[in-house]
């Protein structure tokens, strides 16, 4: 909120939302005392309803492909 920022990513807070360890309301806040010249950009699955119509902008991914399924695990860094 300070403004020192032009872009802020909070990755995976939709998944943070739906599994009940943030509030969508107080997300749903925070998007509203925002700066305007902050790009504030909302990463994971399970997207409430309120977030999608307060966006500007939502895109869906769909998995094709994923290393997972080659046995590879999450590494650090990169998934955690």
């Amino acid at each position: 909120m300070s403004g020192n920022y032009h872009m802020v990513v909070l990755d995976e807070i939709n998944v943070a939302m739906s599994l009940g360890f943030l509030d969508k309301n107080d997300v749903l806040d925070m998007i509203d005392k925002k700066p305007e010249h902050i790009e504030l950009i909302l990463t994971g699955r399970d997207v409430p309803e309120e977030i999608i119509e307060k966006a500007d902008l939502v895109t869906e991914m769909k998995l094709k492909k994923h290393y997972f399924d080659k046995g590879v695990m999450a590494r650090r860094g990169i998934e955690y």
